[in-house]
């Protein structure tokens, strides 16, 4: 019997973004499965319901329709309480489903009897690099944040040459050298700025100056180990935040625009700027905190709006990524699509192998409960 994948629109307030593409779609049907979109899934990332059609999928009115004898729902965001509702027992849901931060809807997933796999717990293995959404996402947030910073700058960033005197390049300072941060520093590079960056993570100095930029941070014992063998950053001690801010506080009141990008699975974002550092940047200066969902790198930001702090703005757009819905949804689809191929076997049949590496990693709700170690209670 032929596996039915549903894809629905997003209802999470500014998403933008689609599980699915029609290139996606034409993919998954290769693959086996039989796919239902809802009516205008796409429209928001530019995506027509007869390109879906012309893909091979069949266009379902409303959610309910879409999901009635769905056995796999994919999702950008966590279903909404009503698409929970209508999800028959059993049924598996694939999505970022922020589980630490939205402990609701994986709670209401499981009483639902849903199967429920969260994107972020995708582990970094080299097998799984094609499904790692936080590094797809987390790339083109890089990007939109100095676009976004740009914008607000109201200045240059390269230095201009003229007749009439010469524009000063732009001085840019990422924190945090991440996905995010690399695809930040690629950028502001591109558009001709001076850029410098900073991390706790000692491998990132190098990956720093092969982008051109000027690395820049306390370099201890406890810098020399303050990355976890997933490579993320490790939270690091008061006593080398103090020493960390001491250093960049003269550097970043020269700065024209600082982004911030540092997060820390599971934890609110580490405080980078404080209020202090933000006062001593000149008027007209620009921060974009792409932390500000997790509760932000920078003391002001606000989410959703850009803040005014005497003079200096401070960016606090949730969702970046979002804001190149067309291209976020297609690198998405592509992690979807190869999540989707491992739940089906060698004759290609619904049998999702649950002692895989990566599905094991992965599973957040099975059976009623939520199951995955680091959500127990």
């Amino acid at each position: 019997m032929t596996a039915q994948i549903a894809v629905t629109r997003e209802r999470r307030a500014d998403e933008t973004r689609v599980a699915a593409t029609p290139d996606s779609v034409r993919k998954l049907i290769a693959l086996g499965y039989a796919v239902t979109v809802e009516a205008g899934a796409g429209l928001t990332a530019s995506y027509a319901d007869a390109d879906y059609a012309a893909a091979g999928a069949t266009i379902a009115p409303a959610a309910v329709q879409a999901l009635a004898n769905a056995d796999i729902v994919l999702k950008v965001r966590a279903p909404a309480d009503q698409e929970i509702t209508a999800l028959k027992t059993g049924a598996i849901v694939v999505a970022l489903l922020n589980p630490f931060g939205d402990r609701a809807a994986l709670d209401a997933l499981a009483l639902r009897g849903a199967t429920a796999f969260a994107m972020e717990f995708v582990p970094r293995i080299t097998r799984a690099q094609v499904m790692d959404a936080l590094s797809s996402q987390a790339n083109l947030a890089g990007y939109r944040a100095v676009i976004e910073a740009a914008e607000v700058y109201g200045r240059a960033l390269p230095m201009m040459m003229t007749a009439a005197g010469t524009v000063a390049a732009a001085k840019v300072f990422v924190m945090g050298v991440g996905v995010a941060g690399l695809q930040a520093i690629a950028t502001a590079r591109r558009l001709g700025a001076v850029v410098t960056a900073t991390d706790v993570r000692p491998a990132t100095k190098e990956q720093v100056e092969s982008l051109g930029a000027k690395f820049l941070a306390v370099e201890d014992e406890e810098f020399k180990n303050a990355q976890t063998a997933g490579g993320y950053a490790k939270e690091m001690s008061a006593e080398y935040q103090a020493k960390q801010a001491a250093l960049v506080s003269d550097h970043i009141k020269k700065q024209d625009i600082v982004i911030t990008t540092a997060l820390i699975p599971g934890r609110p974002a580490p405080k980078l700027v404080s209020a202090e550092q933000v006062a001593s940047m000149k008027p007209g200066s620009v921060l974009v905190d792409i932390a500000v969902e997790q509760g932000g790198n920078v003391a002001g930001s606000r989410l959703g709006e850009v803040a005014d702090v005497g003079g200096v703005k401070i960016v606090g757009y949730a969702n970046l990524a979002g804001r190149i819905a067309a291209d976020a949804s297609n690198l998405y689809a592509r992690n979807l699509l190869a999540f989707a191929g491992l739940l089906l076997n060698k004759e290609g049949a619904l049998a999702p192998d649950y002692e895989d590496e990566i599905l094991k990693a992965a599973l957040v709700a099975q059976g009623g409960a939520v199951v995955h170690p680091a959500l127990k209670t």
